[in-house]
């Protein structure tokens, strides 16, 4: 599966998806693209788009989009470190054209 990271999650999060392949906005030199533009980006090249910016769904139409978004919770590393595995489970899960949030545990 191929996965991108928004510009605002932490890079070090690629380890807990190692059996796929992704990538950062950075990389693909896709930093300060406004989310509409990004979304359509995104969606030509991956299967999902994991990000930390809680307004996107309120901001997009999601309604159209093949590509599956993936929000978390909170872009601090710290916080995210306990929530590899439903991560990683989550990413396994999630199907194309849908938006899931992913909530801190407890």
């Amino acid at each position: 599966m191929k996965i991108l990271l928004d510009e605002n999650v932490p890079r070090p999060l690629k380890r807990f998806l190692a059996d796929h392949k992704v990538s950062t906005v950075q990389e693909c030199g896709w930093r300060g693209v406004l989310n509409g533009e990004l979304l359509s980006l995104a969606e030509a090249s991956f299967d999902v788009f994991i990000l930390a910016d809680k307004n996107m769904r309120y901001q997009q139409k999601m309604g159209d989009r093949r590509i599956a978004i993936l929000e978390l919770p909170t872009n601090r590393w710290p916080l995210l470190v306990p929530l590899a595995t439903r991560l990683a489970k989550a990413v396994e899960s999630i199907r194309a054209g849908e938006y899931l949030a992913l909530e801190m545990e407890g």
